[in-house]
């Protein structure tokens, strides 16, 4: 018996960063959007004990030790029911590796939900939720999809109405970019200056509600894009690109690398792709809407 859970990739139409808390956090108000790329995780029974695998897309940069947040998130379900994590766990992966989109958090949360699944623990939500956020700050949101404000490091989460589908197009790099680099140097780059508390936009919320991407586009924002671009200088030409073809709304996606174009719709967003496969600014891009649902078995 198996048991496999599809998991979406997430962008974020908002990253509002706070200062640096004394335990290396930050207060943020992220809100997320789930979109339509995903990571597939298998969890089989396994009588040589708990290992990972791993294939697809960069699968060679995966971890395939008890790093991998697929594998804690097994060992700690484990833990907590008196469960041996005796499991293989599979990841078919598709969503970009250290591209900002959340990929590793999305295998947490599949093999959580898979393992819970597959052992009939009967966990119920939020004893679920409470281990996504012991897993990552952004795992719960993995777990839950559609839209999301969260807020504490991004693991409290308020779910958002949206009003419509929201067409996307990613660019994804020619390397990655380590989230806690993107942090450090957005506290470098702060230094010296009063860092405001983060707050969730209004119009932003009031555009997800309403399913209007010209409103959101005007709206959407992200404290770390600064701190990515200064690591990696190149992703300004991306952005441009991606302007330049008409998407109203261009911005690095989390701590990046990958780039993320609001288009007005499915037609412009194959356009605005087109153009960006052809400006030789990226290595690949990929279409997607959302929002779509969270951790889900299939």
């Amino acid at each position: 018996m198996s048991v496999t859970v599809r998991v979406p990739a997430k962008v974020n139409v908002q990253l509002a960063v706070g200062a640096a808390r004394p335990d290396g956090y930050h207060d943020l108000a992220n809100v997320f959007l789930a979109v339509g790329l995903y990571d597939e995780v298998t969890v089989t029974p396994s009588p040589d004990g708990l290992r990972v695998t791993c294939a697809g897309p960069d699968a060679g940069e995966v971890p395939l030790d008890r790093t991998n947040l697929a594998a804690r998130a097994a060992l700690i379900l484990g833990g907590r029911y008196g469960r041996d994590a005796d499991v293989h766990i599979h990841i078919a992966k598709d969503i970009p590796v250290a591209g900002g989109m959340a990929g590793g958090s999305a295998d947490g949360a599949g093999a959580l939900l898979a393992c819970d699944a597959l052992w009939g623990t009967g966990a119920s939500r939020t004893e679920l939720l409470d281990i996504c956020a012991e897993l990552g700050s952004d795992v719960p949101f993995s777990l839950v999809g559609g839209a999301a404000l969260g807020t504490g490091r991004g693991e409290r989460l308020t779910e958002l109405e949206v009003g419509g589908t929201f067409h996307w197009v990613f660019a994804m790099a020619g390397r990655g970019l380590s989230t806690p680099a993107v942090f450090r140097e957005f506290d470098r780059l702060g230094e010296g200056r009063e860092i405001p508390g983060p707050v969730a936009s209004r119009e932003l919320i009031g555009a997800l509600a309403k399913g209007d991407p010209h409103a959101l586009a005007a709206t959407v924002s992200n404290d770390l894009q600064p701190a990515a671009l200064s690591l990696f200088p190149e992703l300004a030409e991306t952005l441009a690109a991606g302007r330049a073809a008409g998407a109203p709304a261009a911005l690095v996606s989390g701590s990046g690398p990958t780039t993320a174009f609001l288009a007005p719709d499915a037609e412009a967003a194959e356009g605005i792709a087109a153009a960006l496969r052809a400006s030789g600014t990226c290595r690949t891009v990929r279409t997607a809407a959302g929002p779509v649902p969270g951790a889900t078995v299939v």
